[in-house]
């Protein structure tokens, strides 16, 4: 049946119901209203004056019968809202938030463990006077029963409804409390972490239409909005619209369904009376598992410091966090393009289901790209992989320049490695000074990071190839890691050719695939060198199926996007000449030259680096890298990643004001 037939149907069903289940006057009181496009924007609009002048008249309708059944043990001998978060339950927090509004009532709808629920709210001391209604069926209903139960209270005043798992800032009650408009659903843009009810707006933010997830359709993903589960009821609202057809749709569909439904036969009709009103940055979760637990946590800590350190922790997936902008990570921010994009797009069902090829497969994958043989080539999930299975199999010491990227030296004891620590405030360093420092050192292995990291600095190709002749005549293994060599100024400046493989047997190429070609997700890294018993042998130290079949498919396709990489590649250092220019003229910092998609930076203000970090995350949802901590640095650096220029600017502005 389609989607139209399926709300007509409900529709008449309602409708029937009302005209025999309501009394005759009240109902033709209800539809003669909605008949004549009764509208609460007329004359008995209430102002944003009145709203704040009187928000003692409005109440508020806590739903809290759920049993929370996916947060486990959290949930044994508490109900779901009595889950703390950051010490705090849930169901604390809220009250404390809408004591705040000098509220006529509040009404808790409470279900599993109600009594151990009613008890544990009368120790808070809200001033608030605080109603109970009990939902003793609540493991066979769903929150629309919970509601109906309190629907008397709908007709009372004003109402202010939410749902007892939610955790949010103050500005996001605020918003709806204050929004002049009677009736509303307090709405957020759609994000990839978000589940259950979404709407469809018009341009005067009316809603047209409540979705489902058997309505749900993710090509339109940007027309979308995301439900907080807040709402404003006027009493208007609620006697003329939502009340009848709550009783109505109760009796007709039954009491295991969702309030949001009667919303969604409500804005069928002509004047549905209910807009939405859009958050903007405003934070706020649902919590329904142990992971929503944890990213709520981080998300509301009192601390920008345990904020800070919560989400270093996590190592990456945030898009689970609304509106942070992730100047930590380094990718490319021009690639891959869109159609690369839609291709991988109109294959994904087929990749999901399918098995991909094993190590030998996806080497020639990898050489055919690269130009290289695929006994030359080993291909890793990320550069990680192969960086960790190399140092722990390349035997004695290593030199290497500090600071930088921990994972190799995290692969080494302490003891087996031999720091070149450079003795200016840049970090930078040439050739010369790592064959002049190293040329009476006890090592084996030398490694460098070319642009290194964190510092950006960069050491020409003709240079590169004087340290692995270096190398070759003290029979010490030069490791080359190009993860970022690509950003650099420089033309041709990789050591991926067969010839200098050839010209220099004791030289490993490093690179990350996942850094310049901007496809973190797919986590891909490959490893050459001509020393074939090497090769071979890290090909049986990682799994046969190291790699998914998406980076398979994107190893097999992405030759005929080259003209779009080098497009985006003189893109990006275009855009990274501006944004160094724009840092430059900032207070308080010392732009470090860079080559790489990176920039690094000293902080000179009375600020520290992980001041200068927590406030970005706090103040702005910015995050960077604090290196104050890291290996080798002496004074406060962060680094900050290059990404598009409208985001480049926020950052830039940002730091303008916290640099202060």
């Amino acid at each position: 049946m389609a989607l139209g037939a399926v709300f007509a149907f409900i529709f008449v069903i309602v409708i029937c119901f009302l005209l025999s289940s309501l009394s005759l006057a009240y109902t033709h009181s209800a539809l003669g209203k909605i008949g004549e496009g009764y509208s609460l924007l007329g004359e008995d609009k209430p102002s944003l004056e009145l709203i704040q002048e009187g928000e003692k008249h409005m109440q508020s309708i806590i739903l809290a019968a759920g049993m929370g059944k996916r947060l486990k043990e959290l949930t044994n001998n508490n109900t779901k809202s009595m889950v703390k978060v950051n010490g705090i339950t849930m169901i604390e927090r809220m009250l404390r938030q809408l004591d705040k509004l000098n509220l006529e009532r509040i009404i808790v709808v409470a279900g599993f463990k109600g009594q151990v629920l009613i008890d544990y709210i009368s120790t808070l001391r809200i001033k608030t006077p605080i109603e109970y209604v009990t939902n003793e069926i609540f493991n066979k209903t769903n929150n629309i029963y919970s509601l109906y139960l309190a629907k008397d209270y709908l007709l009372k005043d004003d109402t202010i409804l939410l749902e007892s798992d939610l955790i949010f800032e103050d500005e996001v009650l605020n918003k709806i409390v204050k929004d002049p408009y009677p009736s509303l659903a307090l709405v957020a843009k759609y994000e990839s972490w978000m589940d259950g009810t979404v709407v469809t707006l018009d341009e005067e933010n009316n809603i047209k239409s409540f979705l489902g997830k058997k309505d749900f359709r993710y090509e339109d993903i940007q027309k979308y909005y995301k439900t907080v589960n807040i709402y404003k009821f006027s009493k208007e609202f609620s006697t003329t619209h939502y009340v009848p057809f709550l009783e109505a749709y109760s009796k007709a569909l039954g009491n295991n369904e969702y309030y949001e439904q009667v919303l969604k036969v409500v804005t069928l009709l002509d004047k549905p009376e209910i807009k939405a009103t859009i958050l903007g940055d405003e934070a706020w979760y649902e919590i329904d598992d142990l992971q929503d637990l944890d990213i709520a946590e981080s998300i509301f800590t009192t601390s920008t410091e345990d904020k800070l350190k919560r989400i270093q922790n996590r190592y990456g997936g945030y898009w689970r966090y609304p509106s942070l902008i992730d100047f930590c990570y380094l990718v490319n921010p021009f690639y891959p393009s869109s159609k690369l994009l839609d291709e991988i797009k109109a294959n994904f069902e087929r990749l999901i289901c399918d098995y991909p090829s094993g190590m030998g497969v996806n080497s020639l994958l990898a050489a055919k790209y690269f130009g290289l043989k695929k006994e030359h080539v080993v291909v890793g999930n990320g550069a990680a992989e192969l960086i960790k299975s190399v140092m722990e199999t390349l035997p004695g010491r290593i030199g290497m320049a500090v600071p930088t990227f921990e994972e190799y030296p995290n692969r080494k004891r302490p003891d087996d490695i031999v720091p070149f620590f450079p003795t200016n405030r840049n970090y930078s360093y040439t050739a010369k000074d790592l064959m002049d420092f190293y040329i009476d050192k006890d090592i084996s292995v030398l490694l460098l990071i070319n642009p290194d990291n964190p510092s950006g600095n960069y050491i020409k190709k003709v240079d590169i190839l004087t340290v692995a002749q270096w190398a070759e005549n003290r029979g010490i293994t030069f490791i080359v890691d190009e993860s970022f060599v690509d950003f650099a100024e420089e033309d041709d400046a990789t050591l991926l050719t067969e010839e200098i493989l050839n010209n220099y047997p004791s030289l490993l190429v490093i690179k990350s695939i996942s850094k310049s070609f901007g496809v973190p997700g797919l986590r891909l890294g490959i490893l050459a060198s001509i020393n074939s018993d090497l090769i071979d042998y890290i090909k049986k130290d990682v799994a046969i199926w190291n790699i998914n079949s998406f980076g398979e498919f994107y190893m097999q396709i992405f030759e005929k996007y080259k003209g779009d990489y080098e497009e985006a590649m003189r893109r990006f250092k275009e855009v990274r000449r501006e944004y160094i220019e724009h840092l430059s003229t900032l207070e308080n910092i010392r732009v470090v030259p860079s080559q790489a998609n990176y920039i690094m930076c000293e902080i000179l203000g009375p600020k520290t680096a992980k001041k200068v970090t927590e406030e970005l995350l706090d103040k702005y949802n910015l995050l960077i890298k604090d290196l104050s901590s890291k290996n080798g640095f002496e004074g406060e650096y962060i680094r900050i990643a290059v990404k598009r220029p409208d985001e480049n600017e926020k950052l830039v502005q940002a730091l303008k004001t916290v640099l202060k």
